[in-house]
């Protein structure tokens, strides 16, 4: 029954996927069928194998290795704050963001980065049928972050023909940035976080290739990564930690905000309706939490979720899946796990806009006006990789 549940939801998925195409009769049917294919191929081996075991336990075992590390600075600035024994979202769960983003820095001043992100994404244009840039930016938005890749092609921003620009833009708001993975790791299962990771790469391109198909014609195609002016090693750390700690506060602000206000809506609602607002959101979002492989007796919780994450963000929706409380399935658990892995959502469009502009004000203006559209394909990635978990699981 799963099977052709999910068979049924690949479907749904590459009609909506179709129905908000630019040019249906230019989609490339073979690459994207290779990366499906890709995408099975990693997701059993991630879930179901003892390779895969390995490979996420060894993911798993650095990230909690760096934040241990993270703990000890932590620990030393707030630990007289926190009682032994205790966990504090902010301490335990945000603060790290600030040592892993000064890890990061460090990678790319030594130039170790770069070279990676640089010829994974030429092997991956040979996959995708995409262009260079657009597989270079990919593997960068998956490390970088979805507002500081555009600053590693910043010199090709103003070249970009709307088409090229959405797809870039896509791949910002279908991943995630390595900084925050370790911060999910403590909230959901690490197997799900890396899994995810994978398959939204590939799926990015994948409802790109639907949503948004072109050709781009080699001498088009120039791999130029911009070079940002010399800065001195420790220029350069303070930047990252800064940025780090910028990203923790930020996200700790907005879930104070959105989760007191999800508080008091789901208050308002239980008091007229009798029934809260996630409950209503659950039962609207519950249909495609169904073809995505949720049991249908768990639907609505977990369509209730998805629609927190959509509204609000990841981590409050994570946060939410963490508490236990819905008591959802391991196979509920997995699918709504993945689809949670992105940074998918609305506040997303005005993130991803204010970084082009920053750079480049036409092409943010660009950005902006198809900002929904742009949630809309990268809401589509996150259904596709969790449809394919709810076959494999």
């Amino acid at each position: 029954m799963k099977f052709i549940v999910g068979i049924i939801g690949l479907a749904i998925v590459a009609g909506l996927a179709l129905l908000g195409s630019n040019n249906r009769k230019s989609v490339k049917i073979k690459p994207i069928i290779i990366m499906v294919v890709l995408q099975f191929i990693f997701g059993f081996i991630l879930l179901n194998t003892e390779v895969g075991n390995i490979l996420v336990g060894g993911v798993a075992n650095g990230f909690g290795a760096l934040l241990k590390c993270a703990s000890e600075g932590v620990n030393f600035v707030f630990g007289g704050m926190v009682n032994d024994g205790k966990y504090t979202f902010f301490i335990s769960v945000l603060m790290p963001i600030v040592f892993i983003s000064a890890l990061i820095g460090i990678l790319q001043y030594c130039k170790i980065l770069p070279f990676i992100i640089k010829y994974v994404g030429l092997a991956l244009s040979k996959v995708n049928g995409m262009g260079q840039l657009e597989s270079y930016n990919g593997i960068a938005s998956a490390i970088l972050g979805q507002s500081e890749v555009f600053i590693s092609v910043k010199k090709q921003l103003g070249l970009l023909p709307k088409n090229r620009l959405y797809t870039l833009c896509a791949s910002a708001m279908s991943t995630v940035s390595a900084s925050v993975v370790g911060s999910y790791m403590v909230l959901i299962k690490p197997r799900y976080v890396v899994t995810a990771l994978i398959l939204n790469l590939f799926g990015g391109f994948i409802i790109a290739s639907i949503i948004n198909p072109y050709t781009v014609k080699p001498e088009d195609d120039i791999l130029e990564v911009e070079e940002k002016e010399k800065q001195s090693f420790f220029e350069m750390l303070g930047e990252y930690i800064m940025d780090g700690f910028k990203v923790a506060i930020t996200v700790g602000a907005m879930l104070i905000g959105f989760v007191s206000i999800i508080a008091l809506i789901n208050a308002i609602f239980k008091g007229i309706c009798g029934i809260s607002f996630q409950d209503i959101l659950g039962y609207i979002f519950s249909p495609f939490a169904f073809f995505m492989g949720v049991p249908f007796n768990e639907a609505v919780k977990a369509g209730g979720i998805m629609a927190i994450k959509l509204v609000s963000n990841e981590f409050v929706a994570m946060t939410t899946l963490a508490q236990g409380n819905l008591g959802l399935s391991y196979r509920a658990t997995a699918i709504v796990s993945v689809f949670l892995v992105s940074f998918a959502n609305f506040s997303s469009i005005g993130i991803i806009a204010g970084a082009v502009k920053g750079l480049n004000e036409k092409q943010g203006n660009v950005a902006a006006r198809f900002g929904l559209k742009l949630l809309y394909g990268a809401t589509l990635v996150s259904v596709l990789t969790a449809t394919i978990v709810g076959l494999i699981v």
